[in-house]
């Protein structure tokens, strides 16, 4: 016993100091600041979820993968129109001058932008192209009956303006047209017929508003003609009954027009002639283009062909062909040349369209001289008009110009406002679609997992009812946690597996089988806790139960055992479990037919069932037996308290596995009859309440409860164990070395 108190902890070293270590571990963890326990925790829950997240993380990674995968891949086409200022309307050329810069504004350009989205454009754009019949624009599927007309017209427009996007460019007068479709052909189709319709709907508006208001001087323009030509034939008829022939000026007029033209041809088939000669030279010899074209740019390049030709041979020479520098001067070479025969080409296209540029107007000369010499013939033939009457012929004549000349810049005006649109750059045809972007998606859908998963994560951890720490657990029955025993997964890992170990039966003797492992370290720290838990002696018999089954009771029990019998003191362990026993089992131990359940019932005697461990020849089995109708009347019987009175005598520890609390009363009964209780909670399994009714069950039956253990604790759930597993896995990794040399 002094031993034992000297290996102590302070606060376990009497049974009045015990308690009060619960109450000041609640008071330090609820009123001590920690500034970074609650990210802390926070680690700690992601890590124990850690599944959980990556499972969330890759469903909606691979639905998001499998949607754009599935998805028809979207092509986007966009063209770009300037719109100039509006002009107003124009009344004589020198309207042109005036400055137009109070005419720009934003509410034109968005009127602008809003006409390009007109439901009149879109229907216009959808009969040129003919998308009636296009799936993609609720089209391809049964001919409308006529009073479904309107509706299916309505749903073609409203299906295209869903795939058209237009938007006025910041800080300028550019408007961009993007229309997107799964066909990029179709995509860039429609922006650019969009555009063209567009600006011919502008022209026509502008050229009807032009002629509406041009219509009255047309009327008064005719009225006009008439009176020209009624005075004008007046004076026609004056002059043929006074004979008198006045056409020199006009005839003067023709010849010399006649002259020009012959010389315009003349000029025109001499640089006819000198482009056909050039263009026939460079086209048998187009070597010598660089020199009759005087192309610096060919004769650059023929110096330097000349360099590297001359650099190549010398390298050969030196070298060989697979020298590094003669295959890069050879590429240098071929690459000379073949820039020398581009533009050899493109020097003689110049030529030869400047060739047939002066053949056209060599032709169209040709044409007018004879059409001018015709009328020269005719003027000669044909007698002069001459003017009207002097006074009503001339005041006609300027109100009929006047009128004439306001009509024409009317109509000028109309064509001159059309030029405010320009088309700045058509659509072409895309090479990529712009979506589903499929990456994206993907790193999107994984982030969305991610946010998913740890919500996922901190909704099972506010859900999940199971104690998880010795903190929770002392809290919970205000009673000390003897022991944190770690789950046996993360020990065997720490070990490089098993050790040649099968998993039935290592956990159940581990003190035994690996006696360095952090396994048998935790029970041992057990039994010294159970050791210390009393005063002024440590408890003889010890009852080991759970709240519910397969929460670790056999093995801890086994375990707790193996570590008394170890001390050099004769142990007696008793499996009380008669429902479900185990004791034999884990030490595969032999039935032999007798065991707790016929020695109560006056079968045997207790020589007859107690069984020697031969690995430890100081620890005993006292197994369960056969199998018993009514084990609670057995363990009410005065039979069992004169048979632990016995083992009492017997052995230095006794130690009973008896059933679950909560399923059955056989561990209530056993309470009152041992010195002390040990409740086996599961970390992560056990429900609070259910380790708060067994606790009640058995403060009301009169059991003394010496304290918890908390059983198959992950180590991810709390932290300050790393450190304690790390020691022990060094030191039992060495052992095992040694071992094996």
């Amino acid at each position: 016993m002094a031993e034992n108190e000297e290996l102590a902890p302070p606060e376990r070293r009497s049974p009045e100091r015990v308690k009060p270590r619960a109450d000041s571990i609640i008071e330090l963890g609820a009123d001590a600041p920690d500034t970074y326990s609650y990210i802390r925790t926070y680690w700690l829950i992601l890590l124990k979820r850690l599944w959980t997240i990556l499972t969330a993380a890759v469903v909606v990674a691979t639905l998001a993968a499998i949607v754009s995968f599935r998805t028809k891949p979207v092509y986007e086409a966009t063209a770009r129109v300037e719109v100039e200022a509006d002009t107003p309307q124009i009344q004589s050329f020198n309207d042109l001058f005036r400055d137009m810069s109070g005419w720009s504004d934003e509410t034109f350009l968005q009127t602008q932008v809003n006409v390009l989205k007109s439901e009149n454009l879109a229907w216009r754009t959808v009969q040129q192209l003919g998308l009636g019949g296009k799936a993609e624009l609720g089209g391809g599927g049964e001919r409308p009956q006529a009073d479904s007309q309107t509706a299916a017209q309505n749903g073609l427009i409203q299906a295209f303006r869903g795939h058209l996007r237009v938007q006025l460019m910041r800080d300028s007068r550019m408007i961009e047209v993007t229309f997107d479709s799964t066909d990029p052909q179709l995509a860039a189709r429609a922006a650019n017929a969009l555009v063209n319709n567009y600006s011919e709907y502008s022209f026509h508006e502008k050229y009807d508003a032009t002629r509406q208001a041009s219509g009255w001087m047309e009327g008064q323009l005719d009225e006009l003609k008439a009176k020209v030509e009624k005075s004008q034939q007046a004076m026609v008829d004056y002059e043929r009954q006074n004979v008198i022939v006045n056409v020199g000026d006009k005839q003067t007029v023709v010849e010399q027009r006649l002259a020009a033209l012959s010389q315009d041809l003349t000029n025109a088939q001499s640089e006819r002639m000198q482009k056909e000669s050039l263009y026939d030279l460079v086209n048998s010899n187009p070597s010598q283009a660089a020199f009759t074209t005087q192309n610096d740019l060919l004769g650059r390049l023929d110096e330097k062909y000349a360099e590297l030709r001359e650099e190549y041979v010398d390298a050969l020479g030196q070298y060989g062909p697979n020298f590094p520098k003669v295959k890069r001067l050879r590429d240098q070479l071929d690459e000379v040349q073949s820039i020398t025969e581009r533009e050899r080409k493109r020097n003689v296209t110049r030529i030869r369209n400047d060739y047939l540029a002066a053949l056209g107007r060599e032709r169209l000369l040709s044409a007018a001289v004879a059409q001018e010499k015709v009328e020269v013939g005719k003027l000669n033939q044909l007698l002069i008009e001459h003017n009207m009457l002097k006074r009503e012929f001339e005041t006609n004549q300027q109100l009929y110009e006047s009128l004439l000349q306001h009509l024409k810049d009317a109509t000028v005006s109309a064509g001159l406002r059309a030029t405010n649109i320009h088309l700045v750059d058509s659509a072409l045809v895309p090479t990529g679609p712009v979506r589903p972007r499929i990456m994206y998606n993907i790193a999107v859908g994984l982030l969305v997992g991610l946010v998913l998963g740890v919500t996922l994560a901190f909704i099972q951890e506010s859900l999940d009812t199971s104690v998880k720490s010795a903190e929770e657990l002392e809290k919970l029955i205000a009673a000390p946690a003897l022991a944190v025993i770690p789950l046996a997964r993360a020990s065997w890992r720490r070990m490089g597996g098993d050790n040649g170990h099968s998993k039935n039966g290592s956990v159940e003797s581990i003190v035994l089988k690996h006696p360095t492992s952090t396994l048998a370290e935790a029970y041992r720290t057990l039994r010294t806790s159970i050791l210390l838990s009393t005063a002024p002696r440590p408890p003889q018999a010890v009852l080991v139960t759970s709240a519910q089954p397969r929460e670790g009771k056999t093995s801890t029990s086994l375990n707790l055992a193996l570590g008394l019998a170890q001390r050099g003191v004769p142990v007696v362990i008793v499996d009380a479990d008669l429902r479900r026993p185990g004791i034999s089992r884990a030490l595969a131990l032999s039935q032999n037919g007798a065991g707790l359940s016929s020695l109560l019932s006056g079968a045997h005697r207790l020589d007859e069932v107690l069984r020697q461990f031969e690995a430890v020849p100081n620890l005993w089995v006292l197994p369960a037996g056969p199998e018993a109708p009514n084990p609670a009347d057995l363990f009410s019987s005065p039979t069992m308290e004169n048979l632990l009175q016995e083992l009492r005598a017997r052995f230095e520890h006794v130690v009973l596995d008896t059933a679950p609390l909560l399923l059955v009363t056989d561990a209530t009964i056993l309470s009152r009859l041992v010195d002390g209780v040990v409740l086996v909670v599961e970390s992560g399994v056990t429900a609070r309440r259910a380790l708060v009714r067994a606790h009640k069950i058995l403060e009301s039956a009169g059991g003394r409860i010496l304290g918890s253990v908390l059983n198959k604790w992950d180590e991810r759930d709390e932290g300050y164990y790393s450190g304690y597993g790390s020691y022990y896995y060094a030191y039992d990794r060495s052992y095992y070395r040694s071992k094996e040399h």
